[in-house]
């Protein structure tokens, strides 16, 4: 890596605080991939047919959201640019995801909008965010190759 610029603290704050979510949401992944619906708690009976019928290649997107989230994280810590990419790859993932569960299921007609698009909306714009951070610090010379 070579030497940029030294970032301010609040960049560390943020790239700790972006870690963290991101263990977080893969403690989560690997959950889900483990136990399916029973992840979240009790479930019903739809909530266990709707897992069982995801596609094969949905846990390996859910995979790549989180994890390459993570290892964004862990480029910002390290002050690395791949940060950049690494989140660009989590966020169309994250679309992904979320585009086949609300278009291609009957999530929303069984739960409802209100009960299954705001978390979601929060995973996205976090997504969203790190990108734009990880671009700013690149721009800002906090982030080297």
């Amino acid at each position: 890596m070579t030497a940029g610029m030294k970032p301010p603290a609040w960049f560390w704050i943020a790239a700790t605080l972006l870690t963290l979510w991101g263990l977080v949401g893969c403690y989560a992944c690997v959950e889900q991939m483990r136990l399916g619906a029973a992840a979240m708690g009790p479930v019903d009976a739809w909530s266990l047919k709707y897992y069982s019928a995801l596609p094969f290649w949905y846990n390996a997107v859910y995979g790549v959201a989180t994890f390459g989230g993570l290892l964004g994280d862990v480029a910002l810590l390290l002050r690395n640019r791949r940060a950049t990419a690494l989140f660009w790859i989590s966020l169309a993932a994250i679309i992904l995801m979320f585009g086949y569960a609300f278009a291609a299921t009957d999530l929303i007609a069984h739960k409802g909008l209100a009960q299954v698009l705001p978390f979601p909306l929060v995973i996205a714009v976090i997504g969203a965010m790190s990108v734009w951070f990880a671009r700013f610090a690149t721009k800002k010379g906090w982030l080297a190759s």
